[in-house]
């Protein structure tokens, strides 16, 4: 299994596996996180957690909760499922955390639901690839963070209408989270008016995809979606370019990765167009009417967060996906403190912190800023709601506990590197 969260400069970052953790302080509200510091994905695991530690750094400098400090104890996932499963139970049964940041992987996502249910626990997901959530739960709360496969099929299926493409399809891999947004990319497509031609599935860790690519290819769609982890993507790619290039590629989130063009042929993916999650507040987007609609976003938030953590971390970059890390332990921390402001205990209940996680988000609460968490803590521990404005965006959840989006970041590829385009706003939430 990869993660779906390969997304940035994975050559900034360490290898190494996460080091010695330092003494647990007794009195510490302790966040457990499963995360990959070796086997294929160890390149993202150390730069996740780097972004944790940097929250309860800046939590407990604002005070902590009623001045016990926050602490991390972290898990290695080895970036499989069966190892990656028994770390998760260590987690749960023998550091008895109660509130739990991931895993990474999918499966290891969903083959822990059952545990995190009848424990109680609050696992907060703030991975691209992380299940959907979309029943409510009596015990145990879960919270997604990234854009969801429906938005993210939401806004290929409007680039494709942009570009005036008419016929689409994919080739996609059979995992949860390529196999949705491959989906959902189809489903909105015909929504939107497209025809959709007839797609092709594989298993990752194929000797080869000859035959996949013949068989996508052939169908001779007006785009064909690659959904799949880098990988397996860029043997495909390899593959794609030694066969002549037949027609032309959407690229879907995971993708935006400088792994991926490392591992293709040079200039092989130039021109083709993608979507990844915009790291823009939701403030710093303005939509300009005319007769074509257009967005325009600022990016200051996401560049001062770069800088926090690269003065934290000897320069090195934040992947995008760290913004979301970052922010699923403020979000944790200002649940925490609210409760013990307001009932005089944390709670301990994986669902009960989730509903306030969600009423405290609410776009009639005051604003928090991840930039002033001094001003923050003080404020929820007065028992003052707060919603939160983090790292990655300003947050507001359904009813089930997924962060809504508004906004995606489309880009394309030139002379081999990444060129942001123009933001797409989606409009797709009216649709459900």
């Amino acid at each position: 299994m990869q993660s779906g969260l390969l997304v940035g400069l994975a050559s900034l970052l360490p290898t190494a596996c996460s080091p010695v953790a330092p003494a647990h302080p007794e009195d510490a509200v302790v966040i457990g996180a499963l995360l990959p510091f070796s086997g294929s994905e160890s390149a993202i695991g150390r730069n996740l957690e780097q972004a944790m530690l940097l929250a309860i750094e800046d939590l407990n400098a604002a005070g902590g909760l009623e001045g016990r400090p926050l602490d991390l104890r972290s898990r290695d996932s080895h970036s499989i499922s069966e190892r990656g499963f028994e770390q998760l139970l260590e987690l749960l049964y023998t550091d008895q955390v109660a509130y739990l940041v991931g895993p990474e992987e999918n499966e290891l996502a969903r083959d822990i639901a059952s545990d995190v249910k009848a424990l109680d626990v609050f696992q907060m997901l703030p991975g691209y690839a992380a299940p959907s959530i979309a029943r409510n739960e009596r015990r145990g709360g879960r919270m997604r963070l990234a854009p969801s496969p429906f938005e993210v099929g939401c806004a290929l299926a409007m680039t494709a209408v942009s570009e005036d493409i008419d016929t689409a399809n994919s080739l996609a891999a059979r995992d949860d989270y390529n196999a949705s947004v491959s989906s959902e990319f189809t489903t909105h497509f015909a929504a939107l008016g497209g025809r959709i031609l007839p797609s092709v599935t594989f298993t990752s860790g194929e000797q080869t995809y000859t035959s996949k690519i013949s068989s996508a290819f052939g169908a001779r769609a007006g785009r064909t979606l690659l959904a799949a982890y880098p990988a397996t993507a860029s043997t495909i790619v390899t593959e794609w370019t030694v066969s002549g290039r037949p027609g032309t590629w959407f690229l879907g989130p995971a993708l935006r990765t400088e792994v991926l063009l490392a591992n293709i042929p040079t200039g092989s993916l130039d021109g083709f167009f993608g979507v990844s999650p915009s790291l823009s507040l939701r403030s710093e987007c303005q939509i300009e009417a005319g007769a074509e609609e257009k967005v325009d976003c600022t990016t200051g938030n996401a560049a001062a967060f770069i800088s926090h953590f690269s003065r934290r971390w000897d320069d090195d970059a934040p992947l995008p996906a760290a913004h979301f890390y970052y922010d699923g332990i403020v979000l944790i921390a200002m649940g925490l403190a609210y409760a013990q402001a307001t009932s005089g205990t944390i709670p301990s209940s994986g669902h009960e912190l989730q509903s306030i996680v969600r009423e405290l988000n609410s776009p009639d609460h005051e604003a928090a800023s991840w930039r002033d968490l001094k001003t923050a803590m003080a404020k929820l521990r007065a028992g003052i709601p707060l919603r939160y404005v983090g790292a990655a965006a300003e947050y507001e959840f359904d009813d089930y506990g997924a962060s809504t989006h508004y906004f995606m970041q489309r880009w394309t590829i030139d002379d081999g590197d990444f060129v942001d385009l123009a933001p797409i706003s989606l409009a797709c939430h009216a649709w459900k």
